[in-house]
């Protein structure tokens, strides 16, 4: 057992659940989750079982309806200021569909993630885009990217602000499996060099293979894996 001073992003009694026209589906059941600081956990669990619901409240979206979720030693609350502040300060967030403005070219799309933060963009957003092997669309817009390319940039713009904790929900649900694994590859380096920690939804137990640990969601908690 680590200290809390060991944990980047933990999770405690996590109530989460949703009315439908046929009643009340529970999907969260009091679950418990710790994130140890430069770690790379994997979440896995069949579709429907929560995994993007606990994404959502992690990435400070949602409000669980009791629990409480602490990020680098600051307990969040309910209050929409300070939650704001956490979101864009301490995370970043890759999407399976990206999100990209779609009127905005690749640099801009990574500018603005850093202006909206009050950071002024400087040569980072070039390096990342260079590091993430699409220099060559700077200029572009997402229509005029590839998918793959546009997940890539959509990395870059998560990774822009140096986020505390990187999450990231289905990221290569979109890409080919070569695509696929070449994110993989760049979230690992960018785990393993820079000790960014990250906490990743898939379906695949291939690509959860490049997590340091992996926990599978079943009846709303959260079980270890290895």
């Amino acid at each position: 057992m680590g200290t809390a001073n060991d944990y980047i992003l933990t999770a405690k009694k996590l109530y989460k659940s949703y009315v439908y026209k046929g009643g009340r589906v529970e999907v969260l059941h009091g679950l418990d989750m710790a994130v140890k600081r430069g770690e790379f956990l994997a979440v896995m669990g069949p579709s429907g079982c929560g995994k993007s619901t606990l994404m959502h409240i992690l990435g400070l979206i949602s409000r669980p309806e009791s629990g409480v979720v602490t990020i680098d030693s600051h307990t969040v609350t309910n209050r929409n200021r300070e939650r704001t502040q956490l979101r864009r300060t301490m995370i970043g967030l890759i999407f399976q569909r990206f999100n990209l403005i779609s009127v905005l070219s690749a640099e801009n799309n990574v500018n603005m993630s850093l202006r909206v933060r009050g950071i002024r963009p400087d040569g980072r957003t070039g390096e990342l885009l260079e590091a993430l092997g699409v220099a060559h669309v700077a200029k572009r817009k997402p229509s005029a990217m590839s998918i793959g390319e546009q997940q890539r940039v959509a990395v870059a713009r998560a990774l822009a602000h140096r986020p505390k904790v990187l999450l990231a929900d289905e990221p290569t649900g979109s890409l080919d499996s070569v695509s696929g694994h070449a994110l993989m590859d760049i979230l690992k380096k960018t785990n393993r060099d820079d000790g960014q920690t990250i906490v990743m939804i898939t379906h695949s137990e291939e690509l959860a293979g490049y997590a340091d640990r992996i926990v599978y969601m079943q009846d709303g908690l959260l079980v270890d894996h290895n």
